[in-house]
């Protein structure tokens, strides 16, 4: 069965708000989802705010921050992590696990880190509640809408905007902690003693989302968000998105006129026209009207239909997290399914089991050290007077432990002396600890045998490094 996301009725709803000078003012609405999406609220935000300030003994001359982004000496470190950038195909695969995770969660669930962990729908939820608290609930708000501005009304659009602005600059300042010393930071910031750099960032992160939480809003994830124009694409009919039982609540009539009906033994549908369902969501649609591109599977819609049909005493889930194809199955009065074991889910949840697992092998594989080679491209031999043959190489180790390395160098493969250009003989090379050495070395054979030529470094413990190369005549 094929359905196409509607996006006419988003689009021409937007417009006509916007026409009308009218914009999204979603009500409050209590109940089971509403309670989970502030525990979530509360977690990320916790997370977000408290990591930076986690401490991590990675032993001396180490950064001891649990989580620190430190580009300038090219390290990621996420507690017992440390990502070197010979490492960042370590998140490249982080991030194509994360990409298949959310993709999985679209054909099990749609948009659900839309509705309930997206940064976006995060601090948008945490403004609105803190104009709630400052200017009233929906009706006070629309109420204020094109009326002159009174002293007290004035104090509250004054105190929704300040608390906006400190949450925004507690954002923005704990984004910037991420790439730096957090304390350290947070101890100049309070003693004026910081860089313009840091106070520049700071304030574009502020500014960031003092916009998009405040006024942007809704439009950030219809217009803005690429998620949605890919839904089209992945959209799966099986997935436990909202949706309207549109076979239960149609012909939609008031709650009078529905019981008369059903007294002379009329049909009537369970829906009463109310427009909870529309008041609540934070962008502005009406679910009713079919799948929406825009919704983002929050859920507050559910929340809000079943506190009405509570009040009426009819059965709960007119608006509910359900497969549009059971949606059509009710239509045809055929029996409901759940489908969420299917090929296409087992077949992603197996590429993030492989995927992850990959990378657990290759994090659990890498070593602390690596050895490599680059040849000389100009020129890449040289002929000397006695008739042996010299290559040159670019020899580089890196040492990636907390210690120092002494590390003796060798060759195989190959019956060739060799040099260190500028160096004594073949000594020891020394390499600092969490640094690197770049050395040139050369390679002379007396026969000129083109082969394939193994570099070997040793170092005090015993550890050995390998990388091939080619040796060549011309």
């Amino acid at each position: 069965m094929a359905v196409t996301l509607e996006i006419d009725h988003a689009k021409a709803r937007a417009k006509a708000a916007a026409a009308a000078g009218l914009p999204v003012v979603p009500q409050a609405v209590q109940g089971p989802i509403r309670r989970n999406k502030w525990g979530i609220l509360l977690l990320t935000l916790s997370i977000y705010y408290v990591t930076p300030f986690i401490r991590w003994d990675r032993g001396p001359n180490a950064p001891d921050q649990a989580v620190l982004l430190d580009f300038a000496n090219g390290r990621l470190y996420a507690f017992f992590v440390e990502i070197w950038p010979q490492d960042l195909y370590l998140v490249t695969g982080l991030l194509v696990l994360a990409s298949t995770i959310l993709i999985l969660t679209n054909a099990l669930a749609g948009r659900l880190w839309c509705g309930f962990a997206c940064p976006q729908t995060v601090w948008t939820d945490l403004f609105l509640l803190v104009e709630r608290l400052t200017e009233g609930d929906r009706r006070q708000r629309l109420r204020n809408i094109g009326v002159p501005l009174t002293p007290k009304r004035a104090v509250r659009i004054v105190a929704k905007h300040a608390t906006w602005l400190l949450i925004s600059l507690a954002t923005g300042g704990t984004l910037i902690f991420y790439f730096t010393d957090a304390p350290g930071l947070l101890r100049g910031l309070g003693a004026g003693n910081f860089s313009a750099t840091a106070l520049t960032w700071i304030a574009v992160f502020t500014g960031t989302t003092y916009g998009l939480a405040g006024f942007a809003r809704e439009q950030v994830c219809t217009f803005m968000c690429p998620w949605p124009r890919l839904q089209g694409a992945i959209w799966d009919p099986e997935a436990y998105t909202v949706n309207y039982r549109d076979y239960r609540g149609e012909q939609r009539t008031s709650a009078k006129k529905a019981a008369e009906l059903r007294l002379r033994g009329e049909a009537a549908g369970d829906c009463v026209d109310c427009g909870q369902c529309v008041a609540v969501c934070p962008i502005g649609i009406d679910i009713r009207e079919g799948p929406n591109f825009a919704c983002i599977n929050c859920g507050l819609c559910v929340d809000a239909c079943d506190g009405v049909m509570a009040k009426l005493g009819r059965p709960r889930g007119l608006i509910d997290y359900e497969s549009w194809a059971n949606i059509e199955r009710g239509r045809s009065k055929e029996s409901l399914r759940n489908r969420l074991l299917r090929p296409k889910t087992v077949g992603l949840a197996a590429a993030c089991l492989a995927l992850a697992g990959t990378i657990g092998v290759a994090f659990a594989m890498r070593t602390t050290a690596t050895l490599s080679v680059q040849h000389d491209r100009d020129p890449v031999a040289v002929r000397l007077s006695d008739g042996s043959l010299r290559n040159a190489y670019t020899v580089k180790l890196l040492n990636k432990s907390a210690s120092p390395h002494r590390y003796t160098l060798s060759v195989g493969g190959i019956d060739a002396r060799l040099s260190i250009v500028g160096g004594d003989g073949v000594a020891p090379i020394k390499v600092a600890a969490e640094s690197s050495e770049s050395l040139r070395v050369t390679l002379t054979a007396a026969d000129a045998e083109q082969k394939d030529v193994v570099f070997i470094a040793r170092d005090e413990t015993g550890s050995t490094l390998y990388a091939t190369d080619r040796f060549v005549e011309r």
